[in-house]
């Protein structure tokens, strides 16, 4: 019996004897099942070579990210609290180095996931903190590794502590989830994203999709959605889900500016 992961998408699902036929994740037409067909690892096979480095991003904010790159290859985020640290978004790998060097920055006090394509090994991750994991209830039928970690939460927004909050924006995903971290850049306010409000090349903009990989476009209306989600909230920093997706200053005005250039384009105003 394994936990067997899905090669393209990163996804760890429930303890089977065998491979599963196929990954609903990858089947969706937000995402795809690679040019080889399906195929699957498991986290021993991919602990032989891959491991994960631990890079600071900014005071009380650490990336944690798998070399080589491995599925998706996002980075999650550790952010320190005194309340208890937080792991926003998650990867499919988790090893003995990787557990003790999480500890020795304070350890994981809850896990929480911007949408299925970042659930990966997450209840993997849960299991070896003892916490619990936050995913948004609109988004449940995603969940490929049933656990009594998981907590499915509803509404549109989550304290999980004072200053941490997760918001339902919506997006490519109904259940499409950002972070704010109130105290993140020097007190001026940080948001994590995921993709959901995605960080592009001109480090000015970000952008929205229902399908990044296949080129399909949001409509308007959710794109709205988004940006008044995020509206009573300050933050100058945005977070993505790579290393270099970082957003600063001004990156509430960068949401703002994007979706009117995005809501010009696809309704023809351009």
């Amino acid at each position: 019996m394994a936990n067997y992961i899905c090669i393209t998408c990163g996804t760890q699902f429930a303890q089977t004897s065998q491979a599963p036929k196929s990954c609903p994740i990858c089947e969706d037409e937000r995402q795809y099942v690679g040019q080889g067909g399906q195929q699957w690892t498991t986290l021993p096979e991919l602990r032989q070579g891959h491991h994960n480095r631990i890079t600071q991003q900014e005071d009380c904010l650490y990336g944690i990210g798998t070399e080589p790159r491995f599925a998706i290859g996002q980075r999650a985020l550790l952010i320190q609290s005194d309340q208890g640290n937080v792991l926003w978004d998650c990867i499919s790998l988790i090893d003995d180095e990787t557990i003790e060097k999480v500890n020795a920055l304070g350890g994981v006090k809850a896990i929480a996931i911007s949408h299925p394509h970042y659930y990966s090994s997450a209840v993997e991750w849960a299991q070896a903190f003892g916490v619990s994991l936050y995913l948004h209830e609109a988004d449940r039928q995603w969940g490929m590794r049933p656990d009594p970690a998981i907590e499915f939460w509803q509404g549109n927004t989550l304290e999980l502590q004072p200053r941490i909050t997760l918001i339902r924006a919506g997006g490519h995903f109904e259940g499409g989830t950002v972070c704010h971290w109130a105290t993140g850049a020097n007190g001026a306010g940080t948001l994590c994203t995921g993709d959901v409000i995605q960080v592009v090349a001109d480090k000015r903009w970000v952008s929205f999709m229902y399908s990044y990989p296949n080129l399909i476009p949001l409509s308007a209306d959710k794109i709205r959605r988004i940006v008044e989600a995020v509206e009573p909230y300050s933050f100058e920093r945005i977070y993505g889900a790579w290393w270099d997706a970082v957003v600063t200053p001004e990156a509430k005005a960068s949401v703002r500016r994007s979706a009117e250039r995005y809501i010009k384009a696809i309704e023809g105003s351009a």
